[in-house]
């Protein structure tokens, strides 16, 4: 700019207005890969949304909250994704054949690693779908079989065909040793010697009856594990309450600011801080059937009834609409927890 005769105090400034602009500037060729990018992931979305969403899910299969997310986008698109199954389900989401459905994929759950996944998907790729209990821990060889992956893999539904969840987990310990004492048997090539602590009925593990899960129970179980609820949704028994007594989720962000409005759903989340004068504030994730909101609660309202604040509890929140960052929220003024229908 000098040598073209630029003034200094003109160049000055214009150097001033190119600085910011470098912190994201970049040239032609890249701005045009990023553009063909764009416009082949548009594509493969618009006409293999599935096969799309699927990928989509495993490369964010290690981020929960992604995962939940991205599943909240397939509901959107009306593609159902299905729980993880032992004899359907591979290492990563893939595709029901000839259906609009994505299956779970076993990496994608909390706690079970690439060995045991890998061990399962190999030995029924090999031998055919698992029959039943009996089949699939007789069939498996693997060190990584233990009480912290069977745990997570019946929590989340993996054997739901097999057998019904509580009831595998108050075994838990008679079925690891019947696996166990199995393997080391077909190793030694001989008979089973194990009668006096594992119990058969015609070469099928017997189990100890106990009572089946609850619907509550069950759904957090799949919450903690697989980042969200994929069996059923724990506000689908309250949807005609929510019908007459409140707003829709989904209808806030048309709300003006400072509108008062009655919401309910269940607490997906809370993040606690503390305030300048030690006091403690929230933000709390609320959700329904049509979608998520965040709620500020000051401190002045989490002191009327501290207990209410907890993850997983059904409320209805009353307050007013704040659009601060072009985001609808909720201040919250009053709570309460819903707890019969």
């Amino acid at each position: 700019m000098a040598k073209n005769e630029i003034k200094k105090e003109v160049a000055e400034k214009i150097w001033e207005w190119i600085l910011p602009f470098a912190s994201y500037g970049f040239n032609r060729s890249h701005a045009a890969a990023y553009a063909t990018i764009a416009y082949q992931t548009a594509y493969l979305k618009t006409h293999y949304s599935v096969e799309f969403m699927a990928s989509l899910l495993t490369s964010e299969k290690n981020d929960v909250e992604r995962i939940g997310f991205l599943i909240g986008e397939c509901k959107k698109m009306g593609i159902e994704v299905l729980p993880p199954d032992v004899n359907e389900s591979l290492q990563n989401f893939t595709v029901v054949p000839k259906e609009n459905k994505i299956r779970f994929g076993l990496t994608a759950i909390k706690n079970v690693g690439a060995n045991i996944v890998e061990a399962i998907v190999h030995e029924r790729k090999a031998n055919g779908p698992y029959k039943s209990l009996t089949d699939f821990i007789s069939r498996i060889n693997s060190k990584d079989f233990n009480k912290k992956s069977f745990e997570s893999m019946v929590k989340s539904g993996v054997f739901d065909k097999l057998g019904e969840r509580n009831q595998l987990l108050q075994n838990m310990e008679k079925i690891l040793e019947f696996n166990r004492e199995h393997q080391k048997t077909k190793s030694n090539g001989q008979k089973s010697l194990f009668a006096e602590t594992v119990s058969f009925n015609n070469n099928e593990i017997r189990l100890d009856v106990s009572p089946p899960i609850s619907k509550i129970e069950r759904l957090s179980w799949e919450k903690e594990l697989l980042g969200l609820f994929v069996t059923s949704h724990p506000l689908e028994d309250y949807k005609k309450i929510f019908e007459r007594k409140v707003s829709p989720l989904s209808a806030l962000p048309r709300a003006m600011s400072g509108t008062r409005v009655r919401a309910g759903g269940i607490i997906a989340g809370i993040k606690k801080i503390i305030t300048k004068k030690g006091r403690p504030m929230m933000f709390m994730n609320l959700e329904d059937l049509t979608g998520r909101t965040e709620v500020v609660v000051f401190p002045s309202i989490i002191e009327k009834n501290p207990v209410i604040f907890q993850e997983n509890k059904i409320v209805f929140v009353v307050g007013r609409v704040d659009h601060r960052d072009n985001v609808a929220k909720i201040i919250c003024d009053e709570i309460e927890e819903i707890k019969e229908i």
